[in-house]
């Protein structure tokens, strides 16, 4: 029995997702980019982003298009805004739904990474991007501001064991403001979620500093992250 269109005087618009992925590389605040091999904005700079298809929903399109950059199924993603201008793909009418992720130190899969030709650049330098992906890019980045002093995204970036100046530093980078030290270590210290460890990090220095671990099964159980 043929199936029976409700919507058929209506049009119909291609829709993607765009995956603005962020890690830290060499203690570097980076995004992933990489080089369009096809038209339209062949050879520009770009996100990484592919379209909706008949069988999955926008989250479980950019799962896939996560999954097939990086090899990993968990990764910390969420949505930022859709964007529908009419003249944002000067190749058809295609609706974009953003996403942010987050992702550790060496959790990609640096083959997979190579195949689709992407590279890591440091977030204050980032190259001219096409379509409007300079905006996607600007309001991932003020939805995780607003976020990173109230729930724990930052860890999603760093190692699994950190020092306080490595944290200190990521959340400078990520909200662009520079965070008073001591206020900082005080605000530390009073989390039980943020656990201090009895190894020490000397990578940096002779004396070494101490490292800590996040864990999380105790912030679900208070709930309480505030920097």
């Amino acid at each position: 029995m043929p199936k029976v269109s409700f919507y058929s005087g209506n049009p119909r618009f291609f829709v993607a997702v765009d995956c603005i992925i962020f890690g830290l590389v060499e203690g570097r605040l980076c995004l992933l980019l990489t080089k369009r091999r096809f038209q339209p904005e062949k050879g520009k700079w770009s996100v990484m982003g592919g379209f909706v298809q008949a069988d999955e929903s926008a989250d479980d399109a950019a799962r896939r298009v996560l999954r097939q950059l990086t090899g990993l199924e968990n990764v910390y993603m969420e949505q930022v805004y859709a964007f529908s201008a009419i003249d944002r793909d000067p190749g058809e009418r295609v609706i974009s739904i953003a996403y942010y992720a987050l992702l550790g130190p060496a959790e990609y899969d640096s083959g997979l990474l190579e195949e689709h030709d992407a590279v890591w650049v440091d977030i204050n330098d980032l190259p001219e991007l096409g379509f409007d992906h300079p905006r996607m890019v600007d309001m991932a980045r003020a939805q995780i501001r607003r976020k990173i002093s109230r729930e724990p995204i930052c860890f999603n970036l760093l190692p699994e064991l950190f020092t306080l100046t490595q944290m200190q530093t990521l959340v400078e980078t990520l909200t662009g403001e520079t965070v008073d030290k001591r206020n900082f270590r005080k605000k530390i210290a009073e989390m039980d979620c943020i656990e201090k460890t009895e190894l020490i990090d000397k990578s940096s220095s002779r004396r070494g500093a101490l490292l800590y671990r996040y864990n999380d099964k105790v912030y679900q159980r208070q709930q309480r992250f505030k920097i």
